[in-house]
């Protein structure tokens, strides 16, 4: 609520109301949609956003689509100030939301969106064990509507693929989560070249993983060496 009205004092109601009345007037439509025909819409999507670039008049559908895709994956539905605060971060703006406001939920909205263009989305974590949970937690939406989902973790990367089981069994990891929460952050993440994984449309990884790599690839002295 806090983070609300702060944003109705920056940039005025009207400003979002419209956008999040457009997203809310597409949910009782996809909610009648099988599965393969929401992942269909979600491939038109594509095709449009691929051919006509990133036009905010296809943000209610997007947004429409990951809320619904949350419903049947994670059972979690966006409120519409997480809406609000992927909007914000689709416009290349900054949102400061507090605990509990649900941060991780408000970025997929943004992160799928620009994710359909295929030129890669890169969502920063403060450790490796958050970029994991989330890759896993956050992963089954964006797989759900078709896009390949990564992981960058210390000297290794992961790919999500919800047929990959890990032999790893981590009880602190299934402690340390909080309720609610991706409680396995091991299983789904098949492990990859940093390569593969930079191909993927949505990338979660640290600030130095992300950082680092950016300072090796400017260091390198052959593409082929890049990442």
């Amino acid at each position: 609520m806090l983070f609300k009205l702060m944003l109705a004092k920056l940039f005025g109601r009207s400003n979002f109301t419209s956008l999040i009345k457009k997203i809310n007037s597409l949910e009782p439509t996809f909610e009648k949609l099988s599965d393969v025909e929401l992942k269909r819409k979600s491939e038109e999507l594509k095709i449009n956003v691929r051919s006509e670039g990133l036009k905010e008049e296809y943000l209610p559908e997007a947004f429409a689509l990951v809320r619904e895709a949350s419903k049947r994956t994670l059972g979690q539905r966006h409120f519409d100030v997480q809406l609000i605060g992927g909007i914000v971060l689709f416009r290349g703006q900054i949102a400061e939301m507090l605990t509990g406001e649900g941060k991780t939920l408000a970025a997929t909205a943004p992160a799928y969106f620009h994710g359909l263009t295929g030129k890669g989305v890169h969502i920063v974590t403060v450790n490796d064990y958050l970029a994991r949970r989330d890759t896993v937690w956050m992963g089954q939406i964006y797989h759900f509507l078709g896009l390949k989902v990564g992981c960058l973790a210390h000297d290794t990367a992961f790919l999500y693929d919800p047929s990959y089981v890990s032999e790893i069994k981590n009880d602190l990891d299934k402690e340390r989560d909080t309720l609610g929460g991706f409680k396995i952050v091991h299983e789904f993440l098949r492990p990859v070249s940093r390569q593969e994984a930079y191909q993927s449309n949505i990338l979660y990884g640290t600030n130095h993983e992300f950082g680092f790599d950016y300072l090796r690839d400017n260091l390198a002295y052959d593409k082929s060496q890049q990442v």
